[in-house]
């Protein structure tokens, strides 16, 4: 029986389950996809569930399994997911406890709060502009005045299949994490006029992206991350380290 359950699928959710081998506590890691799964480290503690979970899936599944505490480092706009968790745990009574990454002191460039927003902005231009939000936007992107000239996309390899609608040379799969000089090439590459980002943090490697648009002096639109509670990376080190306190007494 697993000590605990990680909702993973980010950098954070990687490094609890290696913090969870190194003290050798159990922990059943959930991930939607075969690459978050290969970003694991193998180890006879850690027990990966693959597979997206609605809320009653995701209750179902602590109860099943007797898990006391679950922690959620799902990515920060995972809205859905977060609320799915919190009301599985509340159903529940498991301890929840949310990963939040520090966020940027100095957001770059024109802050639009959402995609239709952000999309209306870029409907009353036409400039080519580089997406970085990853494959899940694609649809509400499609919705960009003339989105097969003037949209490139820059996606996780096994994502370029979602990405049909546009053309194959208009599609940068390639893994993260990206330097600023890979973010330059693929600026040139696309001849992208505007940035399109998430403000995902150090770990998601904002800051490379909006130096490398400073060096190209293009456009950035940055969509800023919900807001909400939550304790840091090291806080939950914490926590899975009593976990194993208790376990060496």
């Amino acid at each position: 029986m697993a000590d605990l359950l990680i909702f993973g699928g980010t950098t954070e959710g990687r490094k609890l389950a290696e913090f969870c081998c190194k003290l050798k506590v159990s922990a059943d890691i959930s991930v939607t996809t075969d690459y978050g799964s290969s970003l694991l480290q193998k180890s006879n503690v850690i027990r990966v569930i693959k597979g997206r979970l609605d809320a009653s899936q995701i209750e179902e599944l602590i109860r099943k399994n007797g898990y006391l505490s679950v922690i959620d480092a799902t990515h920060p706009y995972a809205i859905s997911a977060t609320s799915n968790i919190r009301e599985a745990c509340e159903k529940t009574s498991a301890k929840y406890m949310r990963i939040i990454r520090e966020s940027n002191q100095n957001i770059g460039g024109t802050i639009i709060k959402n995609l239709p927003e952000t999309i209306e902005y870029l409907n009353s231009n036409n400039k080519k502009i580089l997406s970085t939000l990853g494959s899940k936007e694609i649809s509400m992107l499609t919705k960009i005045k003339r989105f097969s000239e003037r949209l490139w996309v820059r996606v996780l390899p096994f994502a370029a299949i979602e990405c049909q609608q546009l053309p194959k040379s208009h599609i940068i799969a390639e893994k993260p994490p990206f330097s600023i000089a890979q973010n330059i090439a693929h600026i040139q590459m696309s001849g992208a006029e505007i940035l399109l980002t998430k403000e995902s943090g150090n770990v998601g490697g904002y800051q490379e992206k909006i130096k490398a648009a400073e060096i190209c002096e293009i456009e950035v639109i940055t969509i800023p991350r919900p807001v909400e509670n939550g304790c840091i990376l090291e806080n939950a080190e914490a926590f899975i380290k009593t976990l194993a306190e208790v376990k060496d007494r």
